[in-house]
């Protein structure tokens, strides 16, 4: 499929976890789903708390897919040598909506910025390998209101595209909340536009 017209993205199911050690150093890495900055700032602050004695939780996420955000942590190691390579994992994986941390505790010894590259990069692969991998489908949400009497026409068109139905209220007039996979919203729309009477939101 080609890349524009896909409506949905790689993440992982749940939480993970790899270790690495160099030189009495150890790293641990932690990757997880999150589905905004604030979600990703309290799991940071969740790993930080649990690791309290450690040295250094360095850091990659990125987040959304069409519209990506990500971000890049250092924390306190050498410019590029920590975070660059934790995202690279990522981006090799071909994520979104995922966080990797990886936590160090120092064993005495420096790595030198190439030996913290493959450490780094090493226990986020480790983390990231063993997670579950899935496919996350884009999703739209509408609301559509009509007279009762339009009933069976509104909902031929929710079943025969597969809309997910989230909310029905009865008033002055019918309204059903649905959600709808991306690639079926042009069905949709144009099928409901054609009953008149129906205004979908």
């Amino acid at each position: 499929m080609e890349e524009e017209k896909r409506d949905w993205y790689l993440t992982i199911s749940g939480k993970s976890e790899g270790t690495y050690r160099d030189k009495a150093s150890k790293f641990i890495a932690n990757a997880l789903p999150v589905f905004s900055e604030e979600e990703a700032k309290s799991a940071l602050d969740r790993i930080r708390k649990n690791y309290y004695d450690a040295n250094h939780h360095c850091y990659a996420y990125r987040i959304g897919y069409e519209n990506f955000i990500y971000r890049i942590q250092d924390d306190g190691e050498p410019s590029g040598s920590a975070g660059k390579p934790i995202y690279g994992q990522i981006l090799s994986k071909e994520l979104y909506d995922v966080l990797v941390v990886v936590t160090r505790y120092f064993g005495g010894t420096k790595l030198g910025i190439p030996g913290l590259i493959h450490a780094y990069r090493t226990a986020a692969k480790e983390a990231l390998e063993k997670a579950v991998i899935v496919e996350s489908v884009m999703m739209k949400e509408y609301s559509v209101q009509f007279e009762y009497p339009l009933m069976n026409e509104v909902m031929r068109i929710i079943k025969e595209s597969g809309c997910k139905i989230i909310g029905q209220t009865a008033g002055d007039q019918y309204e059903i909340r649905f959600q709808i996979r991306k690639r079926q919203v042009s069905f949709v729309e144009s099928k409901m536009q054609r009953i008149r009477g129906v205004t979908l939101r």
